[in-house]
C-alpha cells in the first residue's frame, strides 16, 4: 500500500518548537491600557482581566536559527486575586530576562548586578532581547501551545553560542556595561486606567482566571 493510502506513519503537524529549544528572542509588549502607579505600573503597558488580575501581554519572537520570526505568546504575570504565586513566577521571569539581556550571572550580587534588576519602568523591558528556554503548555481548548517561562543566563555553558556573542565575565563586568542609566522621573503619559481583554491569550494558569 502506498504513502498515499496509509497515513499511519505521516507526521503530526503540531506547528510547535520542541520544548527545551534555546532560542534568542525580542519581547514586545502589547499594551493593555491599565496603569497603578502605587504598583509602578504605568506607561500603559499592562492589562487588567476581567477577574482583576493585572498582567503583561508578551509577544516573543525568535530573531535567529532555526526558527526565526516564530512568535511565542505568554503572560508575565504582575498580581492574581488568587494569590501571590503568579506574580512571584512573573517577578522571577523578569529577573531571568535582565540577566540573561545585560550579561549577569544568577548568582552575581555585587552593586553592579543589583543595578542592572533594576528598570525604570516597563518601558525597559519592551524590546529587551534575550536567550529563552522553550517549554510547551496548553491552551483554554486544551491543545499545545509553546510558552516561556524562564530564561537562560550567562552561567549556562550554551549561553554564548547562542547569544551569539564572546563569553561575558562574570563578577558584575556584564552589569556594569548594561546597568540601567538613572534618569529623572518624569509626569507618565495619561493612560486609560480600564480593565481591557487580551484576545489570543488563552491557557492561563488557574490562579490568573
Amino acid at each position: 500500500m502506498g504513502s498515499w493510502n496509509d497515513f499511519n506513519d505521516a507526521q503530526s503537524n503540531t506547528n510547535l518548537i520542541p520544548k527545551g529549544t534555546l532560542a534568542k528572542v525580542r519581547l514586545t509588549i502589547r499594551p493593555g491600557g491599565f496603569d497603578d502607579a502605587s504598583q509602578g505600573w504605568t506607561g500603559g503597558y499592562a492589562t487588567r482581566g476581567s477577574t482583576g488580575a493585572v498582567y503583561l501581554n508578551g509577544e516573543f519572537t525568535v530573531t535567529e536559527g532555526q526558527y526565526a520570526r516564530r512568535k511565542i505568546f505568554t503572560l508575565i504575570g504582575l498580581y492574581s486575586p488568587k494569590g501571590p504565586d503568579w506574580a512571584n513566577m512573573g517577578r522571577s521571569l523578569v529577573r531571568g530576562m535582565l540577566n540573561s539581556a545585560r550579561g549577569i550571572s544568577d548568582k552575581d550580587m555585587s552593586a553592579e548586578a543589583q543595578a542592572a534588576r533594576r528598570i525604570n519602568g516597563f518601558s525597559d523591558l519592551d524590546g529587551i532581547e534575550f536567550i529563552a528556554r522553550i517549554d510547551i503548555g496548553t491552551d483554554a481548548s486544551g491543545d499545545d501551545k509553546n510558552e516561556i517561562r524562564s530564561a537562560v543566563t550567562p552561567d549556562h555553558r550554551d549561553y554564548a553560542q547562542v547569544m551569539g556573542t564572546a563569553a561575558l565575565q562574570f563578577g558584575g563586568q556584564g552589569a556594569a556595561r548594561h546597568a540601567p542609566q538613572q534618569t529623572t522621573p518624569t509626569a507618565p503619559a495619561q493612560q486609560p486606567s480600564q480593565p481591557a481583554s487580551a484576545p489570543g491569550f488563552a491557557g492561563r494558569p488557574s490562579w490568573a482566571q
